[in-house]
This record gives structure tokens, C-alpha cells and sequence, in this order.
């Protein structure tokens, strides 16, 4: 499966990165910003979108950030 990982760190839109052969958008993430990252965060903490997409199934997205919500 494909995923595409958009970074969110800088105020600049920089082109999002494909990734293959990933386990999932977290994995994904990490092999593209080189960061741990996490599904649950504050807003502040926001660093990436992933999108993917199963054949035949609509496009998915998770909201990463670089902090979980309760740490």
C-alpha cells in the first residue's frame, strides 16, 4: 500500500512524500520525517497528515502529532 505523508511542521507547503511498503500511516510517517509520532495529540503538536486508499474503498486520513494528547 501507498501513503502519502504531508508535513505540517513549517508554515510553507512543502509536496507531500509517497511511502511504500509501509505497516501503517504511523510507519509511513516515520520513514518520511524520520520522528516518532502519534495519533492522539494537541494541536500545537500537529506534524503530519497521511492519506491511503484500498482499491475501491474511499481515501483515508489520520492527523499525526509529535507528542501523544496525555503526556
Amino acid at each position: 500500500m501507498v501513503f502519502e505523508v504531508v508535513d505540517l511542521r513549517s508554515e510553507t507547503v512543502i509536496p507531500s512524500t509517497c511511502v511504500e511498503n509501509a505497516a501503517s500511516p504511523e510507519d509511513a510517517a516515520r520513514q518520511a520525517l524520520g520522528i516518532e509520532v502519534f495519533r492522539s495529540g494537541q494541536r500545537r503538536d500537529l506534524v503530519a497528515r497521511v492519506y491511503w486508499q484500498r482499491m475501491g474503498q474511499p481515501k483515508n486520513m489520520v492527523r499525526l502529532y509529535s507528542r501523544p494528547y496525555f503526556q
